[in-house]
This record gives C-alpha cells, structure tokens and sequence, in this order.
C-alpha cells in the first residue's frame, strides 16, 4: 500500500483519490450533498476497518482500495446501522483477474460432483470477500449492462446477515419477509423463464446478468448490482424490484 492508507489515523480521504474514484465510477456521485459526504466518510471508515490483500502479484494501492472502498458502501448508504452490515469480516482479496475455483457437491443419491467455476468475486458467510480487479477496475464501463462484482458481494454478506444466503435481507418481522418474497421471487421465476427461453429456444436475452437465473439469492444480488449502478434502466425492467429495493436500502 502507498502513502494515505499507511496513516490509519487520517480522518478523511485525500481528495485527489477521491476525485479519482467519483470521476472513474460515475455511479457513485450523489446529487444530494449530504449524501456525498455520508459515502466519503464510510469509505474512510470502510478502509480503516478492513484489511487489502493483493493475490497473484497484484499490488494494492491507495486507489485500488479506495476504488473497492466507494463501491462497497454504497448499500449501505442510507442503512441505520451502516458499516455495521460488514463487521462480519475484515479480509478482502484482490485477484488480478477471474479465478478458477474447483467445487465439489453431494447430491440426494450420495454421488459426488466435482466441477471447475469461474469467478469474479466471492463472499463467504462470516469470512472474507475475494474481487477481481479486472472487474472492478472497469466498473464505470460496465455499469451500462448493470454489472458491478464489488456491489455484487457485499449485497450477498448484506443478505447471510440472518444466516442465509436466500435472496432476503434481515427483516423486522415475518410478515415483512413474506412481503419482501412476495414481491421477488414472481420477479426471479419471471427472469428465470426469460434465460431459459433465450438459451433453449433462440429467444431474446434479458438485459441483466442472466446468471441471476441460477438461484434467488443470485438473482437478488444481480438485481441490486443494477439498481445501484444504473437505477434509470433498472427501472424500466424491473419497477417494483425498484419499489421494493427503495423500502429496504433507501428507508
């Protein structure tokens, strides 16, 4: 790490870095001030409270960690309990590119299935989050198809704070998850019927990440990577996940 991330006492982000960060990822620039000076403050709290680990020689910077520092709070902007929703963890690894991760499954009839995945990022119930800076670094590009991996994981630890990784946050009551899955999950069998169609029978594929369609909890996740990166055309795709989002991370 360089200069300002040696000194874990500053009280603020330098501007010049922060400059970088709204200029390379437009999205993240809030038109209301406050908002803006909430999302600094949590980046600089987000940075004093984890650890950067760069893998496969890749080196972590002052910007490469405050790049990943902006986009990761921006859940949790308008949240009550903010950085509070990552104190589960500290670790983040950074790759230079996608990894390869060999999974291994038993299935119902005891028979084992090994399998190579590739990935963009991960994150681990109560351990750390694993991006790909490639990913990351081209965030402001790929925020038109609503792609963001850094948004993408810490939605997934935002969603196993109740300890399961199914597609709903930690709510106040039952009734208010049965609302919640009321209105997702009709949203992700309707997507999941639009991947399959597209991949089987030639039909048009969905603007959003279609591995979405491989289970809820993805699906929420992929859905919320847009609607922070791109709000305007997730709107028009999705208007109720809007709704829907908007009671939970705009309260």
């Amino acid at each position: 790490m360089l200069g300002w991330l040696r000194r874990r006492s500053a009280p603020e982000l330098p501007d010049a870095l922060w400059q970088q960060a709204l200029a390379t990822y437009p999205f993240l620039t809030q038109p209301d001030a406050g908002d803006a000076q909430r999302l600094r403050e949590l980046a600089a709290g987000f940075l004093g409270r984890k650890q950067f680990t760069g893998a496969g020689g890749l080196q972590i910077t002052d910007a490469v960690a405050v790049a990943i520092a902006a986009q990761a709070v921006l859940p949790v902007l308008h949240l009550e309990l903010g950085l509070g929703w990552y104190d589960d963890f500290v670790g983040i690894v950074v790759h230079p590119d996608e990894v390869v991760a060999q999974r291994s499954e038993m299935d119902e009839s005891g028979v084992v299935h090994d399998w190579e995945e590739v990935l963009a990022g991960e994150a681990m119930e109560g351990g750390p989050v694993m991006l790909s800076w490639h990913d990351v670094a081209a965030a402001g590009t790929s925020a038109a198809q609503g792609y963001n991996v850094v948004i993408h994981e810490f939605v997934h630890k935002i969603d196993m704070r109740d300890g399961a990784a199914d597609g709903c946050p930690p709510m106040p009551s039952k009734a208010a998850r049965q609302r919640w899955l009321a209105v997702l999950e009709p949203q992700y069998a309707a997507f999941r019927e639009q991947v399959i169609v597209a991949e089987r029978f030639g039909g048009a594929l969905p603007w959003l990440d279609d591995y979405g369609a491989s289970s809820i909890d993805e699906f929420f996740a992929v859905a919320c990577e847009a609607y922070f990166v791109n709000r305007e055309r997730f709107t028009q795709e999705f208007a109720e996940l809007t709704a829907l989002f908007d009671g939970f991370f705009r309260p």
